[in-house]
């Protein structure tokens, strides 16, 4: 490596990590946004010589970055969970359909990757609140120049002229897009109540409660644990349950009886308590299977995203299997 690359290294590694936050933001999976960001940093490596130091480096970045989250997000379709595609279930008996690939789903986020540089408790926890599933569901509804705009003033606090310079708008033109992004914000996104943060030890018992009911088919203890108006849902699966007995009824139906046959690793994934799941195939292996995240509020479980994604456990830096559910696994 050159003098000149190991310069530019070291002045934009600080910021890669924020970087793919900001384009896991705008295009809901942490998959393309790793690619935007490396689209960032080539284009920002080839421009190095000509930067100027006009704006700050930090800005530059994020100017390269926007520009290349907007193109791919014109001809990239909407970004889903499978609340946001149809009705609930009828029933817990009703039939569950076929994962459907041809749906661009949501994907998580893992808090491994979410390395902030923040001074203070306060800005850590808006920066996790700034990717919380349900924000980034409701992101997806908004075109990408207000998409842009709203993370750019409400998630990561900057200035109407500094967004305004980033994006070559006038100040009207970014307060405009601002209030119409936040308006359809607040017709997408649900209303949730006051959320308890990672570190919280009610939240870490919460979490370990619910592994331990899921991993034991304790449907009456999923079913304490879970609000009233709880939901469910597995992409790419479509179906999708609402309230807590249709989905203790549901998983009653669907977690193997003996607990031998899950294991259960806790994670974090969008500022928000997770567990990876592993499932015992015939020949005594336990393979992926899901990673499920979930919203606490108010001590119960207000909803899980369980996704059925087997391939997602490698960017949360776990195995894609494991040989004998009693052998010790680290967690994240």
């Amino acid at each position: 490596m050159t003098s000149g690359s190991e310069d530019f290294a070291r002045l934009t590694d600080p910021y890669r990590h924020e970087l793919l936050a900001y384009c896991y933001r705008m295009l809901g999976s942490v998959h393309d946004a790793e690619d935007l960001v490396q689209e960032t940093l080539l284009r920002a490596w080839r421009s190095y010589a000509g930067f100027e130091g006009r704006a700050s480096l930090r800005t530059w970045l994020y100017r390269i970055a926007t520009n290349a989250c907007l193109r791919a997000l014109e001809n990239r379709r909407r970004r889903l969970l499978p609340s946001g595609l149809n009705s609930p279930a009828e029933g817990a008996d009703a039939p569950v359909t076929a994962p459907l690939t041809e749906v661009a789903w949501l994907e998580p986020l893992p808090d491994a990757l979410l390395v902030t540089t923040a001074p203070d408790p306060a800005s850590i926890v808006a920066s996790r609140a700034g990717t919380r599933l349900a924000l980034i569901a409701a992101l997806q509804y908004l075109p990408g120049r207000q998409r842009a705009v709203l993370i750019l003033r409400d998630v990561l606090s900057w200035q109407t002229p500094e967004v305004a310079n980033l994006l070559d708008i006038s100040h009207a033109a970014v307060n405009s897009l601002l209030q119409r992004a936040r308006t359809r914000l607040e017709q997408a996104a649900p209303t949730e109540d006051e959320l308890l943060e990672p570190a919280d030890p009610d939240q870490r018992a919460l979490l370990d409660r619910y592994a331990t009911a899921f991993q034991n088919a304790d449907i009456t203890g999923l079913m304490e644990l879970l609000a009233a108006d709880a939901v469910y849902e597995m992409p790419p699966i479509t179906t999708w349950f609402l309230g807590s007995e249709a989905i203790a009824r549901f998983l009653a139906s669907r977690i193997p009886a003996n607990p031998a046959d899950i294991h259960v690793i806790p994670t974090a994934a969008n500022g928000q308590p997770a567990i990876a799941t592993y499932r015992r195939d015939h020949d005594g292996i336990h393979r992926a299977h899901s990673i499920q995240v979930l919203t606490f509020a108010a001590s119960q479980i207000t909803r899980v995203v369980s996704f059925q994604d087997s391939a997602l456990f490698a960017t949360f830096d776990l195995p894609s299997s494991l040989p004998d559910a009693n052998d010790d696994v680290p967690c994240p």
